[in-house]
């Protein structure tokens, strides 16, 4: 038995019946589903749901784990302070 109320993504409290819903809807890839559900741009950065999210593409497309296109990042991948950043801007100028 399968339970649907199963959260996939913590920080968008994405559960596993959303995720499959969106991949039943044709929002096959991580880079749609992410633009869709906000899965993976939370606090985290995917680092705790994005192999689940890629686990149930996977399930539900056929497709093995390694077809499945990473998802784009982009920096900072962590939070940073403003401080930091306005330090380095005043090192360019």
């Amino acid at each position: 038995m399968e339970d649907k109320d199963t959260i996939i993504c913590r920080c968008e409290d994405l559960t596993r019946e959303d995720v499959r819903k969106l991949i039943a809807a044709g929002y096959t890839t991580l880079e749609e589903i992410k633009r869709i559900s906000r899965c993976g741009m939370g606090p985290c950065q995917g680092r705790t749901c994005l192999q689940l999210l890629v686990r149930e593409i996977a399930e539900m497309t056929g497709k093995d784990p390694a077809e499945i296109a990473p998802a784009k990042t982009r920096p900072p991948v962590k939070g940073i302070k403003l401080g930091t950043l306005e330090k380095g801007r005043e090192d360019h100028e």
